[in-house]
């Protein structure tokens, strides 16, 4: 994860493209997804032969968090339909891209939560789609990577086993790093159009898997994460 690469990425098809020569990023240029493709190499438990089904929604399941997080005009998100997307976590309440932006964005839709405020050891109601973004990429300076363990059904409604995982390499909310693998798994639900946009995404997992982990190291000022979290650099990455 160094500087933002110009190279095609062979896992996300909407990234490097002739119709993203003038698309407007949220970090100022396209993410570099280098280092977490090689965590991804290094540590995936299935390689889908190409063009398989499970191949194919693996790239599309790459795309789309990469346009979500990454591109800032919805206009020229590729992936989806803006006008018809809706999102939900654990089954609440469906939001459209609008509400998602009110609510902040980013990694905040998928961390939202029930519990009461003072039991939060991770509060999205607080954070912002930039302070959520310099967190995460700072305590998993490696990236985040992603796997399809298994597809239920193929288009129109893609329903698939997922993974995530990465190393816990630096601090998280006033907590040092334990070099500690961090991962969770889930279930998603995308729901395609007769163009085979995405109109509806829907996840289960539980977010207790990833911030429960994050937390186990010893607390200290977080001084340190503070001045980790402003490198350039780590706001470019993926």
């Amino acid at each position: 994860m160094a500087s933002p690469s110009v190279e095609k990425d062979k896992y996300r098809t909407y990234l490097h493209g002739d119709e993203e020569k003038n698309t407007k990023w949220r970090f100022g240029a396209p993410p570099n997804y280098e280092a977490v493709n090689k965590l991804f190499e290094e540590g995936r438990t299935k390689e889908w032969p190409p063009g398989s089904l499970e191949e194919q929604v693996q790239t599309l399941v790459k795309n789309w968090e990469m346009e979500f997080f990454h591109k800032v005009d919805i206009n020229e998100f590729r992936s989806i339909d803006p006008k018809k997307f809706t999102f939900s976590l654990n089954g609440r309440k469906p939001m459209s891209l609008e509400e998602i932006g009110e609510l902040g964005g980013g990694y905040i839709p998928m961390l939202q939560t029930s519990l009461p405020q003072k039991l939060r050891p991770y509060d999205p109601d607080k954070e912002t789609r930039y302070s959520s973004h310099i967190a995460f990429t700072t305590t998993l300076p490696r990236g985040f990577a992603l796997e399809i363990l298994q597809v239920y059904s193929g288009p129109p409604v893609i329903v698939y086993k997922f993974r995530h995982w990465g190393y816990m390499e630096g601090p998280f909310k006033g907590h040092a790093p334990t070099g500690e693998k961090i991962e969770f798994y889930g279930m998603a639900i995308f729901t395609l159009d007769e163009d085979s946009k995405i109109v509806k995404v829907e996840f289960f997992f539980d977010a207790n898997e990833l911030i429960g982990g994050l937390l186990k190291g010893p607390e200290f000022d977080g001084s340190t994460e503070g001045g980790v979290s402003s490198c350039p650099i780590l706001r470019n990455t993926g």
